[in-house]
């Protein structure tokens, strides 16, 4: 199983956004986002799609068409992304019932639920803690 890339995508998006638009330049387009993610552009406006109808982004059509920030850097949280792009929870239980016979099978589901719900509470506190502002600058610390 591979890891999920959604949040880093959608992340690095919003941040790619906020320089460039600190930079001086109005909307990017999402060919432009798609170099820096170095990823096919219809990737970024699915994301982007997302990212809107959370209110995190904004497009604009017709001549000077492109992506735009809906709140600054300092207002967006990981979290925010997070809930923008993932559908559900970080871990699931089984499709289907497993056996109610079976000892193993009656008690995973309480076992895990109450390990997953804690690991779920502690994703978001910690992705409730930095905002793309805290991203942005740590990149910037590092060029």
């Amino acid at each position: 199983m591979s890891a999920n890339s959604r949040l880093t995508i959608a992340a690095h998006a919003l941040t790619w956004i906020g320089l460039y638009q600190r930079r001086g330049h109005e909307v990017a387009t999402s060919e432009q986002i798609a170099t820096s993610v170095n990823t096919n552009p219809v990737v970024i406006r699915r994301l982007l799609a997302q990212l809107s109808k959370a209110g995190l982004a904004d497009s604009r059509r017709g001549a000077g068409a492109g992506w735009m920030l809906a709140r600054d850097l300092s207002a967006i949280t990981l979290l925010d992304v997070y809930e923008a792009v993932e559908p559900g929870p970080v871990f699931a239980l089984h499709r289907a019932s497993p056996d109610p016979e079976c000892v193993v099978g009656r008690g995973i589901g309480p076992a895990l639920t109450a390990v997953y719900d804690g690991v779920e509470a502690a994703l978001r506190r910690k992705l409730a803690g930095a905002t793309l502002e805290d991203v942005l600058r740590d990149i910037l610390k590092a060029a």
